[in-house]
């Protein structure tokens, strides 16, 4: 994919088979997580093939909204993210919903809108799962003494295991319940 997309841009190619191979391509590289093919590809089709050979409505909207989740959740630009989409985009609940969660820092927000989220944003949503977890744990860590299990899990969108050994929290299990802080006595 890499050779089809540095030909078209060494030909200077704006007709529809290059613009229809930048779709395809963005598409594919998007699903596979990689950020080096997909961002030069959906900034090329955005600002040189599109001015020159317009998409339809709907797939620029889509394409867009890709650059719109991959500014505030990959490269945590939410300022550039709101920017663009005040710019370019007009209204979508599934992407003014993760930019409000995001800015907000509600990660309940966050996880709902990744579940209604079409496959490609939901992976472009992955690159900012690590931080929302971070932030949902420190909540819970600042905000209860105990929590039930399923609740820890649904609010760090990983199962207990995953939790203890990746992101080493440091809570105790007993039964169901999770003890998140120790009283302590004086």
């Amino acid at each position: 994919m890499r050779k089809i997309r540095e030909a078209i841009v060494a030909s200077a190619r704006a007709d529809d088979f290059a613009r229809d191979a930048y779709v395809f391509i963005i598409r594919a590289t998007i699903h596979a997580k990689h950020m080096e093919s997909y961002h030069p590809a959906l900034l090329h089709l955005l600002y040189r093939i599109h001015p020159l050979n317009p998409l339809p409505a709907r797939v620029f909207l889509e394409f867009v909204g890709y650059y719109i989740l991959d500014l505030a959740c990959r490269q945590g630009d939410l300022a550039q993210a709101f920017a663009v989409r005040h710019l370019y985009y007009g209204r979508d609940e599934g992407i003014d919903a993760v930019l409000k969660a995001l800015v907000t820092g509600d990660w309940c927000s966050f996880w709902q809108a990744k579940e209604m989220a079409n496959a490609n944003q939901r992976r472009l949503m992955e690159w900012a799962d690590e931080r929302v977890r971070k932030h949902a744990l420190q909540c819970l860590g600042k905000a209860y003494l105990t929590a039930e299990k399923t609740y820890v899990e649904r609010a760090a969108q990983r199962s207990w295991e995953d939790l203890k050994e990746l992101d080493h929290v440091g809570w105790e299990l007993s039964g169901t319940n999770v003890k998140i802080k120790r009283i302590q006595r004086r």
